[in-house]
């Protein structure tokens, strides 16, 4: 009896684990590069404050390439075979194209302006993916030989900085697919490129994921950072707020004067406690509502740039 126990313990044990192992994997998102983009036509360009601006065209991409595709279809594949899940482009596109569509018809209750956002922003905002792969490949010709030269990078969706990357150039083949060179191109590498993802996400789940708070204020309101509530100055109030919920403390205070303050490597923990996620702006609402509240009583107004990057300005709406 007491060996069946011991048997059905490790049993549910690994069972925990593994769920656990699963509950752990970083969501992915495989993106074409500007560069990418740029070799291949697909392109917006528009002006603005007189400097013409490039930026990618996505939807154009996909209906004018078969083999970004294929391409991209083959990454999530060998990504999927490993473990991980991955958000399907396309149909982030697909929603996108509305809420461009809505955009369109929205401006500013004071100036009409419209809502200024970069496509890659829009594209990280609705897959709410955990890493963008952006993907660089070269397609080489030598005689009746082909083969392809990629560069994978691995880029963490809310600070954008680079978690993990691989590149290489595939043995020259006679095969035509294009799915099939860029699978002996990567295959030798990706072990280790997902090895390097997992190792980021897990520091992530351990020590919380990383964003950038700035604290701003209207210049029309008339207190400032440096105001005392309750014997307590209200940068030193936000610092010890930020002090009590971000994971383990971890902070840093790069700036502070009477009118602003920039606080980075902001570590905030991935889910709540009912288990849901938690985003940039989930986590800065919650200061924004203390601010609002007995005895501050100040009126504020958060504004969001990608997912990382959340501002709250002080003194109204």
């Amino acid at each position: 009896m007491k060996n069946i126990v011991i048997t059905i313990l490790v049993l549910l044990s690994g069972i925990v684990n593994s769920v656990s192992a699963q509950a752990k994997k970083p969501t992915l998102m495989v993106v074409p590069s500007d560069v990418l983009c740029n070799q291949n036509g697909w392109m917006k360009t528009y002006e603005n404050q007189g400097s013409i601006v490039k930026v990618p065209d996505y939807k154009r991409a996909f209906q004018e390439s078969t083999y970004l595709l294929l391409v991209i279809s083959k990454i999530n594949q060998l990504m999927a075979d490993r473990g991980f899940p991955l958000k399907n482009m396309e149909s982030a596109i697909k929603t996108l194209e509305s809420n461009a569509a809505e955009n369109a018809m929205r401006g500013s209750k004071d100036t009409g302006a419209g809502v200024s956002e970069s496509p890659i922003d829009q594209l990280k905002a609705i897959a709410k993916a955990d890493i963008i792969l952006q993907l660089t490949l070269t397609l080489n010709k030598t005689g009746p030989k082909k083969s392809i030269t990629f560069n994978l990078q691995g880029l963490d969706a809310y600070t954008d900085k680079q978690v993990a990357s691989a590149s290489g150039t595939g043995a020259p083949s006679f095969s035509a697919e294009i799915p099939v060179l860029l699978e002996e191109a990567v295959l030798s590498h990706m072990d280790n490129f997902t090895s390097t993802l997992q190792t980021h996400f897990d520091d992530m789940f351990e020590n919380g994921r990383e964003i950038i708070v700035r604290i701003q204020k209207w210049d029309d309101w008339d207190g400032d950072l440096e105001s005392e509530f309750e014997d307590e100055e209200l940068g030193i109030v936000i610092e010890d707020w930020l002090a009590d919920n971000t994971v383990k403390g971890r902070f840093n205070t790069t700036d502070m004067t009477a009118d602003m303050a920039l606080f980075e490597q902001v570590r905030i923990p991935l889910f709540n406690e009912k288990g849901r996620a938690i985003d940039a702006r989930r986590f800065v609402r919650k200061l924004s509502k203390k601010l609002k509240n007995v005895p501050f009583e100040i009126p504020n107004k958060v504004v969001m740039k990608g997912l990382g990057r959340a501002t709250i300005i002080l003194g109204g709406k």
